[in-house]
């Protein structure tokens, strides 16, 4: 069964161009011009990704995927945006998308992103039976990698599929130095084409969902040019 890819854009042209390459590719494609037409064919037939354009006439892309990914979690959406600086890409990605790609942009690209993001899905979906009995326990931390669910001092911390994956995959190696090369590989994709600045967006955000603030002790350490560690031990607030 081929997997369906929905295309949310307003622009004719690119519209179908992404319709009629991903057909070619084996992809079912709709295409929604608006939010409100995308928000009904998810609810209709729920896809296996979604390419999002920011800049709908009905509402703001960023507030669509947001809302997407609070009712499909494991739903990935890759942005399309004519939004190039740091800070719009980066709001994006904390919002929950797992992959941006500005325009323009060229379609060899933007297939082969479709392609590894369904793969890693697929992969995240195919591995969940064999990691039910296995339970990380890191210091308050206890991380459930059958029922996908992370909890602080017993009580459960809502993450999105990569923030869990990141965590998880710390975990694995708690106390350890886990090198941005080895997380982008384990927990996005061997061929991932992205910058590597989604792995901070990630990380900044898991760490204010496990009740952090900026500048006080992380239970993940950051280190300067290799990579990161998950503290066995939370530091002591100074």
């Amino acid at each position: 069964m081929s997997a369906l890819v929905l295309v949310v854009e307003d622009d004719p042209a690119i519209g179908s161009g992404l319709c009629r390459a991903l057909r070619a590719t084996g992809y079912d494609a709709p295409w929604a011009q608006t939010a409100a037409e995308a928000r009904r064919l998810v609810a209709a037939d729920p896809p296996d990704l979604v390419l999002m354009d920011l800049g709908l006439p009905d509402e703001d892309g960023l507030d669509l995927c947001i809302a997407l990914q609070r009712e499909q979690p494991d739903l990935p959406v890759i942005m399309l945006t004519a939004r190039a600086e740091e800070m719009d890409i980066v709001v994006g990605l904390d919002g929950g998308a797992v992959d941006y790609i500005t325009k323009p942009f060229r379609l060899a690209e933007l297939l082969a992103r479709v392609h590894a993001q369904l793969r890693q899905r697929e992969h995240r979906h195919r591995v969940g039976d064999a990691a039910a009995l296995t339970t990380l326990q890191v210091g308050d931390l206890e991380i459930d990698l059958g029922a996908h669910r992370v909890l602080l001092c017993g009580t459960e911390v809502a993450l999105r599929p990569r923030e869990f994956d990141l965590i998880a995959r710390l975990a694995r190696d708690a106390g350890q130095v886990v090198t941005r090369e080895t997380l982008m590989h384990d927990v996005w994709d061997e061929h991932w084409w992205g910058s590597t600045k989604t792995l901070d967006v990630h990380l900044n955000a898991l760490r204010r969902k496990l009740g952090e603030q900026p500048g006080e002790p992380s239970r993940v350490t950051a280190i300067r040019g290799v990579g990161y560690r998950l503290e066995r031990v939370r530091p002591e607030p100074r």
